[in-house]
């Protein structure tokens, strides 16, 4: 990297992430008549080290003449031994075409992040991650993502490949219906953070539609880091017992947001940090294009996969990512404390959501899975019913549960989500009714004041418990598995299933 290009690092004006753009890559072959260069390919290498505290993305910026067919990329990049605790090298990849780099411009052509060494584009097709379409002239740019660099530096290397001839047609996508025939007003089970071969996945879609049939799901989203490029993908694997819906992981280096239901081929971009205030810009972008803003994993131990931009622009909040582990315990303690919080100003809730965040074998599509109440097994009725926080989440299909209050003295009902409007000072029935967990779990109701009752569960039956609005200003309810230790840490066991919450009381106006 030359002196001149550490003096090009800019800030762009749109608020993204520091960038640092490297000298323009020429072709010897673009002058003369583009006839005169059909079948022919030209390759330049580009290589250079970028230093510790690199900024977030490096342009390169190629131009491409007339004429060509196809654009190649390739890299490779170097991995030194790195102290104990010290990150190492890692380093993703992506391509913007002619028509810029702008933030959430129309430009973007595709990301592979770190799961690709290598891509091509042309009119007709593209590395899955990447979208086809015709290689038109311009300067078009390789973007690389050093997502952490050693301390010895990353030293790179970049291959580019121009393909001339005949552009050829570009296949218009087929996208899947935004519903299903489904089962009228009822609960329906979906996993809504998934990844196939078209970013860092394994599965393909044909294998990820038939794993989410056989886990008992009635609907998937498919959400790819950074890429629509899977949209369109799912053609014949739709039916009326599987409804698929659009999207994407938004994966910054501040956190990962899962757009939830966008309209197929809306592009979401993720070069920014908190620090860039640039979020609440592609929130509304999300919710412009018809998907929901939901913050996904909160409190992984990944590299940049921490929530650092609030939650005032969310719509739920994924609690349960993937196999129960301590980042979800802190997940949920969190979004209980945001309950509270609530409760006492009189401010929006946030419902909560579990994904499986499946990626390959053995990783277990719809573990966990959110169970929502809508009015049909569409994209609308879906997301209204996860916005109102009528839903649960269950570590399978083969758990069930119900969970409501009554009180009042009127006979007066209140189920997952909702509201149950009675004097501070009524007596209110919680119960919960559950089928199909496994041995030895335990039932726990908790409240604004903590957890309140826990009791031993069959493997089916029900529990109730009794309060007051003034003793619980909500009561959601957990199902869980023995405590590894037995209880003595006062650490609960891996969870099973929980519910949103029900809210006891009229409401507080703040």
């Amino acid at each position: 990297m030359h002196r001149r290009d550490l003096l090009r690092m800019t800030t762009a004006a749109a608020g993204a992430a520091g960038v640092l753009t490297l000298d323009t890559v020429t072709f010897a072959n673009a002058e003369g008549p583009a006839d005169g260069r059909a079948g022919r390919e030209e390759t330049r290498r580009v290589s250079g080290r970028l230093p510790a505290g690199a900024p977030d993305y490096v342009y390169l910026p190629v131009e491409v003449p007339s004429g060509v067919r196809e654009i190649a990329v390739s890299y490779t990049y170097d991995r030194p031994a790195v102290p104990d605790g010290t990150q190492g090298n890692a380093c993703d990849i992506g391509i913007f075409d002619e028509r810029g780099t702008g933030l959430g411009g129309a430009g973007f052509r595709g990301w592979s992040g770190g799961a690709r060494t290598e891509f091509a584009i042309s009119a007709g097709r593209a590395t899955p991650g990447y979208l086809p379409g015709p290689v038109r002239p311009g300067t078009w740019h390789v973007v690389l993502g050093p997502y952490t660099v050693a301390p010895q530096g990353l030293a790179y290397e970049v291959t580019v490949t121009l393909r001339y001839g005949e552009a050829g047609a570009t296949p218009r996508p087929v996208y899947p219906p935004q519903h299903a025939r489904g089962r009228g007003r009822a609960w329906y089970r979906g996993d809504n953070h998934l990844h196939s071969i078209y970013s860092d996945g394994k599965r393909t879609p044909a294998e990820i539609a038939a794993a989410a049939r056989a886990a008992g799901l009635d609907w998937i989203t498919t959400t790819e880091h950074n890429t629509t490029s899977a949209h369109g993908a799912w053609e014949g694997l739709w039916g009326d017992d599987l409804l698929i819906l659009t999207g994407e992981e938004v994966t910054t280096r501040n956190g990962h947001v899962v757009a939830l239901g966008t309209d197929p081929g809306v592009f979401v971009d993720w070069r920014y940090r908190a620090r860039d205030h640039a979020f609440p810009r592609f929130a509304r972008a999300i919710h412009r294009a018809g998907g929901l803003v939901v913050p996904a994993h909160p409190y992984a131990t990944c590299v940049g996969c921490n929530w650092k931009f609030g939650f005032e622009d969310a719509d739920a909040v994924e609690v349960w990512n993937g196999p129960y582990t301590p980042d979800d315990e802190m997940a949920i303690a969190a979004w209980d404390a945001m309950l509270v919080s609530s409760v006492r100003d009189g401010g929006r809730w946030l419902p909560a959501m579990g994904n499986s965040d499946a990626h390959r074998e053995p990783q277990v599509v719809g573990l966990p899975q959110t169970v929502v109440l809508a009015d049909g097994l569409s994209r609308q009725a879906l997301q209204a019913g996860i916005r109102a926080g009528r839903s649960w989440i269950a570590e399978s299909s083969s758990v069930r549960l119900s969970f409501g209050a009554v009180g009042g003295g009127r006979g007066a009902h209140a189920g997952i989500g909702e509201r149950l409007r009675v004097a501070s000072g009524a007596e209110v029935t919680v119960r919960l009714e559950v089928s199909g967990v496994p041995e030895g779990c335990t039932a726990s109701f908790v409240t604004d004041q903590g957890r309140l009752f826990t009791t031993p569960l069959a493997k089916a039956g029900a529990v109730e418990w009794r309060t007051t609005p003034s003793q619980a200003a909500y009561v959601r309810a957990e199902v869980r598995r023995p405590a590894a230790d037995g209880g003595a840490s006062g650490v609960p066991g891996p969870m099973v299933a929980m519910t949103n919450p029900v809210f006891l009381g009229e409401e507080v106006k703040g």
